[in-house]
């Protein structure tokens, strides 16, 4: 039956309205809908700069809408503030005054967060502390992404501070910069430097840049949709949920399966994103290098999460002496910049925990190379039989700081541990394995694939950039196809987006 004209205006609604239970994703077939024909008028656009320009901004701020709702004003203001803040400052010769813009920027940026943020987090301390009601707020709701374009926008005005960037002159360029849809609501956290330059110079796709961004969103659709989708719904949430349920090698795989949940769901939106930004001309930086390869805590902090560990270095660990002021300072400014790190992606005490999990490890690791003759900073340097003790250690170093992170209370973790030390039952393991065939099918293959050697990996991804664009479209209809057949019917979003 064909569609009325009031069928036709709910479907318009509905693209133009706000639902918080269904935010715009990227692994959604709506995003890539809406995508194709966004990418048929951009190419029109080519050679209209300022046309260009503001056409990804609309669809950007779009975008931000379907997943914020009216909080996309709240971008505009960090967009429209850091712009003027970073023009004053690049007038002002003064140091005081330098000192005072920069602190305006940061005072801004920070108290949007802060306020969002942990505001309802405070309260409860408040409130714990003084007896209920001491504060009262209304739960507020947490704008996607925020942590990620106040960061951004902060490292813009900080590099005009140091004198390493020069402002922008146009508004609209510094707004087309933090709004960059891609990257918008879960990074990675893109430099001004890197990307400025990038803006007014004429979009050109390569041949190769064209495949690595089908290889990269392909690759980042299976990791979300079939593996970290799949994991959480069908295994991870359920053990996690209610662990006296589930014996202890099932407790045990439910954190090994969150590692690889939460790598694939992050790590695939990544691809995603610089795939994306191949596709529309501009080149992001890497943000993960399997960093379960790590043979190290410092090295995994290397691998992971890329673009957030290198800003917290630049602007926070840098910032407060580094490794010059002594081993005490650097142990301080360690522990105080995981800190910071573990407090960016959540407000709960969890968090903050992991955070000190990570910064404790990280300086242990730096009194190790210190006092040890012949330790390595990282797995390239160790021989191979010390590289895979390394691996060893340091992935289930990695997987308890996890549990933390993801269990709701200590309660949860304690219960979990309980059941791996105290009820184990390896003599049901094959019926377990079994029964959740599915699931450690995709164990395995996510797993193997991380572990894959990266030559390998080059050679894949080469392969696929070169090959005919018939046959990478043929590639992509069977992974679409393989994701419908085992997609929840409820939207799964990304999980940093709470962050």
């Amino acid at each position: 039956m064909p569609e009325t004209t009031s069928d036709i205006l709910l479907r318009v609604e509905e693209l133009l309205s706000y639902d918080s239970s269904a935010p715009l994703i990227f692994s959604s077939g709506l995003f890539l809908f809406l995508f194709a024909g966004f990418l048929l008028i951009y190419n029109v656009l080519r050679r209209a700069t300022t046309a260009r320009i503001i056409y990804v901004i609309l669809f950007s701020l779009y975008f931000y809408y379907k997943s914020s709702g009216l909080y996309f004003l709240l971008l505009v203001f960090a967009a429209t503030s850091d712009f003027f803040i970073a023009r004053a400052l690049a007038r002002t010769e003064r140091p005081a005054a330098r000192r005072g813009w920069v602190a305006l920027s940061v005072a801004v940026n920070l108290g949007m967060l802060g306020y969002f943020k942990y505001t309802n987090f405070l309260a409860d301390i408040a409130n714990d502390l003084f007896g209920a009601g001491f504060l009262r707020f209304p739960d507020i709701f947490l704008p996607v992404g925020i942590s990620f374009f106040v960061f951004q926008s902060m490292s813009y005005t900080i590099d005009i501070y140091r004198r390493q960037l020069q402002p922008l002159r146009n508004w609209l360029d510094y707004l087309f910069y933090l709004s960059f849809f891609p990257q918008l609501v879960a990074g990675p956290i893109v430099r001004a430097r890197d990307f400025l330059p990038q803006i007014r110079r004429r979009p050109t796709v390569t041949r190769e840049m064209f495949g690595v961004g089908v290889f990269l969103i392909l690759t980042g659709l299976f990791k979300k949709a079939v593996i970290s989708d799949y994991l959480s719904l069908n295994f991870v949430d359920r053990v996690f949920d209610e662990p006296l349920l589930y014996t202890g090698f099932e407790c045990l795989m439910g954190i090994y399966g969150y590692a690889l949940q939460i790598y694939c769901d992050f790590s695939g939106y990544s691809d995603m994103a610089i795939g994306l930004a191949l596709l529309l001309g501009f080149r992001f930086p890497k943000n993960f290098d399997a960093p379960y390869k790590s043979a190290t805590i410092t090295e995994f902090w290397h691998r992971w999460h890329i673009s957030l560990s290198s800003w917290l270095r630049d602007y926070v660990y840098i910032s407060l002496g580094g490794n010059r002021k002594g081993r005490i300072r650097t142990g301080f400014n360690l522990m105080f910049t995981m800190l910071l790190g573990g407090l960016w992606h959540g407000a709960a005490f969890r968090f903050i925990l992991w955070g000190a999990l990570h910064g404790v490890a990280l300086t242990l690791h730096k009194i190790w190379l210190a006092v040890i003759p012949g330790a390595k900073p990282s797995g390239a340097q160790m021989n191979c039989v010390n590289r895979v003790i390394g691996i060893f250690f340091t992935f289930n170093l990695v997987c308890f700081g996890w549990l933390i992170f993801r269990a709701e209370s200590m309660q949860t973790v304690e219960l979990l541990f309980h059941q791996i030390v105290f009820d184990f039952q390896a003599d049901v393991i094959p019926q377990i394995v079994t029964g959740y065939v599915g699931v450690f099918a995709l164990l395995a293959v996510g797993y193997l694939l991380h572990l894959m050697p990266a030559r390998l990996d080059s050679f894949v991804q080469r392969t696929v950039t070169a090959a005919p664009m018939l046959l990478q479209v043929v590639m992509a209809a069977v992974l679409i196809w393989c994701v419908m057949q085992i997609k929840s019917s409820d939207i799964q979003p990304f999980i940093y987006f709470q962050f």
